[in-house]
């Protein structure tokens, strides 16, 4: 793809799962990558995978500082920084309400939620200064739909889904394209640990019921060209049969 050839893309929770699919998507599409995730081995192992247009570097999103110095030296590295994709996130602790731990579920907000403002935050400014980026934000069926169990995600992701909505208020003028991208359920390590505690639908899922997450890496490549302005500001469901058609995802 013309449009991602030598652009700088940063993916948040790049260890694993979507993220790191995303990450190899990218890089073969000729695009510099930075990988951010709290593992700091896992992201490294896969940089050295992918060769010298990967950039490690270990961080966590619930910090505001982490994620700003990250940002500054992604450009520093590859001179732009051109698409920010905010992909981290947890599950855990799955719990009812009246039995959830308050620390543990004020923490995930911190991730899910905070962790996508910050990424907004410290990316915004940059690419204004640039003339204009790309914020795509992983989101979920679980923002617009109350689920046992997850009143941590689903609220976070809630807000996650209005943030975008902001950021495409504000920053579109500016030449950025917000959108968010609620891919379904995807064969991932979350999924062991939503199957694992045994509550609520998805709980009962298959695990050939689940995306690969190289399909959510296809569709986050085509959100970051110009084929796919129609959606910007909004969020794309990559359930919807048309836009797996339109992505040849069968």
């Amino acid at each position: 793809m013309d449009e991602i050839t030598g652009k700088t893309v940063l993916i948040t929770g790049a260890s694993r799962g979507i993220g790191a699919s995303t990450a190899r998507e990218f890089a073969d599409a000729g695009a510099n990558v930075v990988l951010l995730a709290r593992s700091g081995a896992a992201i490294n192992d896969l940089a050295a995978g992918i060769g010298p247009s990967a950039l490690a570097i270990t961080c966590d999103v619930s910090l505001y500082a982490d994620v700003e110095t990250a940002m500054h030296t992604a450009v520093a590295k590859f001179g732009t920084l051109d698409v920010v994709i905010n992909n981290a996130g947890v599950i855990e602790p799955i719990s009812a309400l009246a039995t959830s731990d308050p620390d543990a579920w004020g923490h995930a907000i911190d991730i899910n939620l905070k962790g996508v403002y910050y990424g907004m935050r410290a990316a915004m400014p940059i690419m204004q200064a640039a003339g204009g980026g790309t914020i795509i934000t992983i989101s979920s069926g679980a923002a617009h739909n109350a689920l046992e169990g997850w009143s941590h995600y689903c609220a976070s992701k809630a807000g996650a889904a209005m943030l975008t909505m902001c950021a495409h208020k504000e920053g579109a003028g500016a030449g950025i394209r917000a959108m968010g991208l609620s891919p379904g359920t995807v064969a991932t390590e979350m999924q062991r640990e939503i199957k694992a505690s045994g509550i609520n639908p998805v709980s009962a899922m298959e695990w050939e019921d689940h995306i690969p997450p190289e399909w959510v890496a296809k569709a986050l490549m085509w959100m970051c060209t110009a084929d796919a302005d129609d959606y910007l500001g909004q969020e794309i469901a990559l359930r919807d049969e048309d836009i797996r058609a339109r992505l040849g995802l069968v």
